[in-house]
């Protein structure tokens, strides 16, 4: 045999381990095995002729190179397939669902992403979690550049740097334009949470001397400076989870301890919203109190009206006045013209 000959049919033996490692990962789980001659007739499709014994020789390389390629003997649905994957399909619906229901991510993203996870798991698999996918009618951003922003944000916070960008707000238009006529905001980037289906900068203000957030998808042309981060000590001393549990929808107000006199029944709302290590007082047999400290604004107020007569604030006085006015001004917009 000619060396070019016999280089050839090594080439081809390679080739053909390779695509049988490739159709194993793709077209196989424990419930679609492949038998050696289907594998075979793959293998003959992209021009590699080769036959059952190889199939066999090809598959016992994989498992010692470490692949869990397992063997199922049942009747004409034996044959090979992949055991071991790093994602299990209730773990990549999981995963779907995440992408789906994210506000931030644009439909044409969420598309993107979903195909990417599908490759995960076998064709079978990837065709249950595509017919799952509901992108269309669900409320998106429509800033692509929100992946760069993130990106921006991320490299600066490897380095150590600060961060400037212009903060967008939406007009009736909708359309996304600078706030404060295009004014310059430089900050410190210390963490990127999730809230609400969006995502956000947790930073420290410099000016403010204080940490802040804002919402990725409204930072408009982000870049790193050539300045080290600070605030670094007080971000040390933030507690994430308590700020996120504190402010509603993610807007800002003046922190205050307040009581809820609440039903019994609310209990789990309560819980839900600030965890449960919440302090909670029996107040007779139906009703109890809640101590907790929030961030007054007129989201946390629209969440105290959206659940009804059966939360009430019970202190401090100065914060059932703000209440009391915000439902003023509300009523003032319904009365008869």
């Amino acid at each position: 045999m000619s060396e070019s000959k016999e280089s050839a049919r090594a080439n081809t033996h390679k080739l053909a381990l390779l695509y049988t490692m490739k159709y194993l990962l793709e077209e196989t789980d424990i419930d679609h095995a492949a038998n050696a001659t289907k594998i075979a007739d793959y293998l003959d499709s992209l021009g590699l002729k080769t036959d059952r014994r190889t199939v066999y020789s090809n598959v016992a390389i994989l498992q010692d190179f470490g692949l869990e390629v397992e063997q199922k003997e049942t009747g004409g649905a034996g044959g090979y397939y992949i055991e071991g994957r790093q994602f299990e399909l209730p773990e990549l619906k999981i995963l779907v669902d995440l992408v789906q229901s994210s506000k931030f991510i644009t439909a044409k993203k969420s598309e993107e992403l979903i195909r990417k996870i599908s490759a995960l798991t076998s064709a079978e698999n990837a065709r249950l979690l595509n017919r799952e996918v509901f992108i269309k009618n669900r409320i998106k951003s429509e800033n692509e550049s929100i992946f760069y922003s993130v990106d921006a944000i991320h490299e600066a916070m490897n380095l150590d740097r600060q961060i400037t960008f212009r903060y967008g707000e939406l007009t009736p238009e909708k359309e996304l334009v600078p706030k404060k006529g295009g004014a310059l905001y430089q900050v410190s980037p210390w963490a990127l949470t999730w809230d609400d289906e969006n995502y956000y900068l947790i930073a420290y203000d410099e000016v403010a001397e204080s940490i802040k957030h804002y919402r990725v998808d409204k930072m408009m042309k982000v870049n790193d400076v050539d300045e080290r981060r600070i605030g670094g000590e007080k971000y040390r001393h933030f507690d994430l989870a308590e700020y996120a549990r504190k402010t509603f929808g993610m807007y800002r107000g003046s922190d205050e301890k307040v009581v809820l006199n609440c039903a019994n029944e609310l209990a789990g709302v309560v819980i839900d919203r600030f965890g449960r290590d919440v302090m909670i007082l029996k107040d007779g047999s139906d009703r109890f109190d809640v101590h907790v400290t929030v961030s007054v604004s007129p989201q946390f107020f629209g969440w105290i009206t959206g659940i009804g007569p059966g939360m009430t604030i019970k202190s401090p006085e100065n914060v059932r006045e703000q209440y009391r006015d915000y439902l003023a001004e509300i009523a003032g917009n319904y009365q008869e013209l």
